[in-house]
């Protein structure tokens, strides 16, 4: 029986996330989905197909009337409206109506991507998520948000819609580079820092075997941090209000996303984030000195950046004024009260942020010190 979590069982939306070891038990959740005689598109990457889409693909075509292939070049260079396009002729090509499905195979970028097409084309099909990275297992499959990039503004296309299945093979994090591995550790550790104090206590005395990739661990972990995401989007599905709290570190985060030109990572960006949002909430009296450096020094074991150079920190103020996060021209800027409780602060000055964003600013001056 596999190990599953129910997402708002009894609401508007009903989806099962299930935890396996293999592919192998995707064919008894996909007989849940009334498939038979309806077409399936897995979309994935050109770093992901070639691993898992062959595999995947076998065992949808048990249930599906034909299953079919969409593969685009990897990298958050292709979340764009180009790439949805695309995806939209190669359905229309192979005329998918609104009984098809598609699958989500790959990362946070695959499952963004995907979703959007599929919340769009023919006004909203169903789709699945299969996430393959820990960011993705972690946050981005879970809880129907879905988009693309928009000039190099992270996410500023987008819908909510929910997948019907989130089936998580976890055993795909064994073929993950490490710096992309330890990249979704930015998202695991906002979990605990927003929500659950001892989930976070855990992480850090269990941080050996998390870098080692043991399995128990892993899936205790991922499934913690599915089900503080399952809570939070259960009582806020379209981001009115609490669900906003998961967005810790993502306001400066996504500013040095684009000002490195994607460069970096988007789990080390939310790690640089959360940093500078500690940081300012300790000027702000939320948290004591003590607490902000445990909290920015916790990264450390875990290989993501605390500080970053090659930044102009005025730049990265103005392109936090692009956040889709913005309400009526300010921020909702997530901040700590403690480890375990995050609050939404809509007073954070320019000043302020600036100053967090200095924090975390490794200059040119400071390397010759």
């Amino acid at each position: 029986m596999a190990e599953r979590l129910s997402v708002n069982k009894d609401g508007s939306f009903c989806y099962d996330i299930v935890f396996e070891d293999s592919f192998l038990h995707l064919k008894e959740e996909m007989a849940f989905l009334s498939l038979t005689g309806r077409k399936l598109c897995i979309v994935t990457d050109s770093t992901v197909g070639p691993l898992y889409a062959d595999d995947v693909k076998q065992i949808c075509q048990m249930f599906c009337g034909e299953v079919f292939v969409f593969t685009f070049p990897a990298g958050e260079e292709s979340k764009n409206l180009n790439t949805v396009q695309e995806l939209y002729a190669f359905l229309i090509r192979h005329h998918f109506d609104r009984k098809d499905v598609l699958a989500a195979l790959g990362g946070g970028v695959v499952g963004d991507l995907t979703g959007f097409a599929a919340a769009t084309y023919l006004r909203g099909i169903r789709f699945i998520q299969i996430p393959t990275t820990l960011l993705s297992q972690v946050d981005s499959s879970i809880g129907g948000k879905t988009g693309v990039d928009f000039s190099q503004y992270k996410n500023m296309v987008g819908a909510f819609h929910m997948p019907s299945l989130v089936y998580m093979n976890l055993k795909t994090l064994d073929s993950l580079d490490e710096r992309i591995y330890l990249s979704g550790m930015g998202e695991v550790l906002k979990s605990g820092l927003i929500r659950d104090m001892k989930f976070y206590v855990w992480l850090i005395d269990h941080f050996n075997e998390i870098r080692d990739r043991e399995y128990p661990i892993l899936e205790e972990m991922v499934k913690r941090c599915c089900n503080i995401k399952r809570l939070v989007v259960e009582k806020d599905p379209t981001e009115q209000g609490e669900r906003a709290l998961l967005n810790l570190g993502h306001t400066i985060g996504h500013a040095i996303e684009k000002s490195k030109d994607f460069t970096m990572l988007h789990g080390e960006c939310v790690a640089l984030g959360t940093v500078a949002a500690a940081f300012i909430s300790w000027k702000k009296e939320m948290l004591s000195m003590e607490e902000y450096y445990e909290i920015r020094d916790m990264f450390v074991p875990f290989s993501l950046p605390i500080t970053v150079d090659d930044i102009d920190p005025d730049e990265i103020l103005r392109l936090t004024k692009s956040d889709k996060k913005m309400e009526k021209g300010q921020i909702k800027f997530i901040l700590l009260k403690k480890v375990g409780e995050a609050v939404i602060d809509t007073t954070v000055t320019d000043e302020e942020i600036l100053a967090g964003i200095r924090e975390i600013y490794f200059s040119n001056e400071d390397k010759h010190e």
